[in-house]
């Protein structure tokens, strides 16, 4: 009976198989095609690595495997960690109109301003375990040392002007001690004394060509990334249009020389709440402006057009930012 049937059973399935290959062929991709596509539509493709990086006219090459794994590690930073990568597009925004003038009265290069946003994301509030805040991440000494007013009452480290002139002199005086602006950075991270320590103790005279702690190493590579995703976030696959910018803020500006005994309701007779006065001026650290040796304070009130925006007619700082 089995050897009867055998070639009609043989031939039937030959047939299904003739029937069915071209379906499998055309229509169900291999696993490898499947992987591809599912890779493709979920952005999970790595950012190219330049073999040269210019900062602050200055070229640092990259083609070397350890500067190449660095840059590589920080723009894989910037390209999957998505929310906070957002928003540092969004508040540029907002905040390098404010801080690109200032780097230009102080001569210092506009790409320094790279620099505040890995040290704080560009959150005013910013504060690290170690007690380093604002914009720029001053530590309450360096604040001091660098002419800031950093007490109970009173905190500049998170007044974005003040914060980024203060920034500008320590930057100056680190490039004038090393002749370039990324070891300056990097001493901006380690502190002047380590970074000068290691360039002798290592005989080399860049701080890109040190083996350092990882934060610090990170750090320069991160400060290269920075610029390289903020210039064209499309690489990385980000894609934004105007509604999704935060606008400059208008402010009316209130000079106090006074103490101001309740702010609460300063910000009351200022049309205001307590919460958008604290939004404006974060440098403000307590309920009251005591003010006893009666100094001169700027005190920025918000426009209520800033308060209620129309996203649609948000300026544009740089159409680089825009997916169209």
């Amino acid at each position: 009976m089995l050897a009867k049937y055998r070639p009609y059973y043989f031939s039937g399935a030959l047939l299904a198989l003739v029937i069915i290959m071209p379906l499998l062929l055309g229509h169900s991709p291999s696993p490898t095609l499947k992987a591809e596509k599912h890779q493709n539509s979920q952005g999970f493709m790595p950012p190219s690595v330049p073999t040269s990086a210019s900062y602050a006219n200055e070229v640092i090459d990259l083609r070397r495997a350890d500067r190449r794994e660095r840059m590589d590690r920080e723009l894989m930073a910037f390209s999957y960690m998505h929310s906070s990568s957002m928003l540092m597009i969004k508040r540029a925004n907002r905040y390098f109109p404010i801080i690109e003038p200032i780097l230009k009265a102080a001569q210092v290069p506009d790409d320094l301003k790279y620099l505040m946003v890995i040290e704080s994301s560009m959150n005013p509030f910013a504060v690290s375990p170690a007690g380093a805040a604002g914009f720029w991440q001053f530590m309450k000494g360096t604040g001091k040392d660098y002419g800031l007013e950093v007490n109970n009452n009173v905190d500049e480290r998170y007044h974005i002007e003040k914060s980024t002139k203060a920034a500008c002199k320590y930057l100056k005086d680190a490039y004038a001690k090393y002749g370039d602006w990324l070891t300056a950075a990097a001493s901006y991270n380690a502190g002047q004394g380590r970074i000068s320590n290691e360039l002798k103790k290592q005989d080399v005279e860049h701080a890109a060509d040190l083996w350092l702690v990882q934060e610090t190493s990170r750090y320069m590579f991160r400060l290269l990334a920075a610029k390289q995703f903020l210039k064209n976030p499309k690489e990385f696959g980000f894609y934004l249009n105007r509604e999704d910018l935060y606008p400059p803020v208008e402010y009316k500006k209130v000079v106090i020389n006074k103490p101001v005994a309740d702010l609460v309701a300063f910000a009351k007779e200022q049309d205001i709440s307590y919460a958008e006065l604290k939004e404006a001026n974060p440098w403000l650290k307590a309920r009251s402006l005591e003010n006893k040796s009666g100094k001169s304070y700027t005190i920025l009130i918000p426009s209520q057009e800033s308060l209620y925006y129309n996203p649609s007619k948000t300026p544009v700082h740089y159409q680089g930012w825009l997916a169209n």
